[in-house]
């Protein structure tokens, strides 16, 4: 099991989670998130405690306020987080790149936040005429 960035496609490793409402993550997208659950606020803190790095998981129901394991898709996006913006309220914003596609092999029991062991999913391009 690995923690952070020295990885290779199939190996696991731990990372938090950012439930998501109404929003899907991919690889290469650049975007502002607004985050104000006590839990999504502690999985972003942790992420910048370490390297950054942060599991992106739509939520099956947006109107779940406080999503278990069985409410949140199993594919997501590693995203790497750009900034971090406190706001006067409490919520924070960050914005987020997404960087490979992983798969959510279990969720890990954590006191104050998702936390999740992945496997990063090779995404495979076929060589075409159009592509050449």
């Amino acid at each position: 099991m690995m923690f952070g960035k020295d990885k290779q496609a199939g190996d696991k490793r731990l990372i938090p989670l950012l439930p998501l409402r109404d929003t899907v993550v991919f690889p290469y997208m650049v975007v502002p998130l607004f985050v104000g659950r006590e839990k999504s606020i502690a999985a972003v803190e942790e992420a910048m405690k370490a390297d950054k790095e942060i599991l992106l998981c739509a939520q099956k129901k947006a109107k779940t306020a406080e999503p278990t394991p069985d409410d949140i898709f199993k594919v997501g996006t590693i995203g790497s987080i750009i900034q971090l913006l406190r706001r006067p309220d409490g919520t924070i914003k960050v914005l987020v790149e997404g960087r490979s596609r992983a798969h959510v092999e279990d969720f890990v029991p954590h006191p104050d936040h998702f936390l999740c062991e992945v496997t990063e999913v090779e995404e495979l391009v076929e060589m075409t005429p159009e592509i050449e």
